[in-house]
């Protein structure tokens, strides 16, 4: 029964997400160093929505601090080989897209040799703002920023039970090449590569 009142709440949701329009006073715009510390926050805050709905471990909270710290995210920012664009509703940061020139994968390298490629490393957006279009538009400044730096491929590498992530890169023309790997210390988790040529 609980599980028939899940699913039924989970299509509301769903329902609900569908109808909603994108914000009128949205702003996607390149970040800057000032940026690095809310960055970092909205990083961790929707990096453990995804992937520690279980709670926290140490290895989890280790990745967490080194990944979206405000000294890493500082780093990305001033590296000439990042594009790193946020999207803000009314002054507010709710998602960004990181995306990394010159990242190479063997599938996509496989697939397409010659490929130029481009890494879209994270896509990440609050989650009272999903389903409103922020990330088709953050994904889109990515493809765009890879284009305007030569990129013929734009590559990532979503969590195989990241299904909601899945069913979005697929929609949006992305195909998947096969499982690959992501290291957190010692544990292995499967992923999928997805890519999409520009």
């Amino acid at each position: 029964m609980s599980d028939t009142i899940t699913q039924q709440a989970r299509r509301v949701v769903t329902a609900e997400r569908s109808r909603r329009a994108r914000p009128p006073d949205l702003l996607i715009r390149p970040a800057q160093r000032l940026d690095a510390a809310v960055l970092g926050v909205l990083g961790t805050q929707v990096f453990l929505d995804t992937y520690a709905t279980a709670g926290i471990r140490a290895v989890v909270a280790r990745e967490v601090l080194a990944a979206f710290s405000t000294l890493a995210l500082e780093q990305a920012l001033a590296d000439p080989l990042v594009d790193l664009h946020l999207a803000e509703v009314q002054a507010h940061v709710v998602g960004f897209q990181h995306t990394v020139f010159g990242a190479t994968h063997e599938r996509v390298r496989a697939l397409s040799p010659t490929a130029v490629q481009a890494e879209l490393v994270r896509l990440y957006v609050q989650e009272p703002f999903t389903g409103c279009g922020i990330g088709k538009t953050l994904l889109q400044a990515s493809e765009a920023a890879a284009r305007r730096r030569g990129a013929d491929v734009l590559w990532l590498t979503p969590y195989v039970d990241n299904h909601r992530a899945l069913r979005f890169y697929a929609a949006q023309g992305y195909r998947d090449l096969g499982p690959t790997t992501f290291q957190m210390e010692d544990e292995t988790h499967e992923n999928r590569v997805y890519c999409k040529a520009l």
